[in-house]
């Protein structure tokens, strides 16, 4: 059975767990900041999003936060029908393993300031099935990866940002679903990778690690849970602070402290140092289409 990510099983880690910051600050001034080779506004008002995994949970939740903000346009993809709720609403088929869905959807956009890639799949398993390993990383690191290189260059032309929605599972995995664990631990090192490498293009790359959210499949878990609309408030909130690493809610939260000055970060701040110093031809990740 698969399940989008705004329906994967939540729990806590045991251990207390660093907060992620910037591998470089970028320069503040009025209305935005400047970030890379151009000017950033934050805010989302007026801007053309496009949400992967739309239809329900965190998913869905995005689409009303943007419109609520003002975005201009928001392109819902998603793999389902989808009815939508507001004008400004495009709805996009979009599977995210499926190469000729991607080309497509890179031509129904006429423009993208932000991208959220937040669609993927969580399935109990206990790593016996290979194939259940190769389904999530085709999903929720392949399918990420895929979508954020076909949309590199026009979020290239606007100076935009890529939101990769993740969870805590990233740092700590859940024996209960440890493919999907592993299938988000990848996707955070491609999430700051990319950030090393579109840094100089004036593309962000935000990392966001959800912890328990109230969608379906946690719905009759007794544990405290954050509601997807909030969550969806906090990533619009964080994007607007220009924060690159995101924690939406409040067990995440709780998590986060003293990770500025963990070991972890300091060798992504050495490492992306590595990148900055090598010729163009070696770090550009749009070298070749999906």
């Amino acid at each position: 059975m698969n399940f989008g990510v705004e329906d994967c099983l939540y729990v806590y880690p045991s251990d207390s767990i660093a907060r992620w910051v910037n591998v470089s600050r970028p320069r503040a001034s009025r209305g935005g900041f400047w970030f890379g080779k151009g000017f950033v506004v934050s805010e989302i008002a007026d801007k053309a999003v496009l949400i992967t995994g739309a239809n329900r949970g965190i998913g869905r939740a995005l689409v009303d936060e943007a419109l609520h903000r003002g975005a201009r346009r928001v392109y819902a993809g998603t793999r389902d029908r989808f009815t939508a709720p507001d004008e400004r609403v495009v709805p996009v088929a979009l599977d995210v393993t499926n190469r000729a869905q991607i080309h497509d959807a890179v031509g129904a956009v006429e423009s993208l300031d932000v991208l959220i890639n937040n669609a993927g799949i969580a399935r109990y398993d206990d790593l016996n099935d290979p194939s259940v390993l190769e389904r999530h990383l085709a999903v929720n690191l392949f399918g990420t990866h895929a979508v954020t290189r076909a949309f590199l260059p026009m979020l290239m032309r606007s100076s935009g940002a890529v939101v990769n929605n993740l969870s805590i599972n990233a740092l700590a995995p859940l024996p209960l679903i440890p493919a999907y664990s592993i299938s988000k631990a990848a996707a955070f090192n491609l999430t700051m990778s990319l950030r090393a490498f579109l840094a100089p293009e004036g593309v962000r790359v935000h990392a966001v690690l959800t912890g328990p959210v109230d969608t379906d499949m946690t719905r009759e878990l007794d544990i405290p849970k954050s509601t997807p609309r909030s969550v969806a408030s906090a990533i619009f909130d964080a994007l607007a602070r220009d924060e690159q690493d995101i924690f939406p809610d409040p067990v995440s939260q709780s998590l986060a402290r003293g990770w500025t000055s963990s070991p972890t970060k300091a060798l992504e701040r050495q490492f992306a140092e590595l990148v900055a110093a090598a010729p163009m031809a070696h770090r550009s990740p749009t070298r070749s289409t999906p």
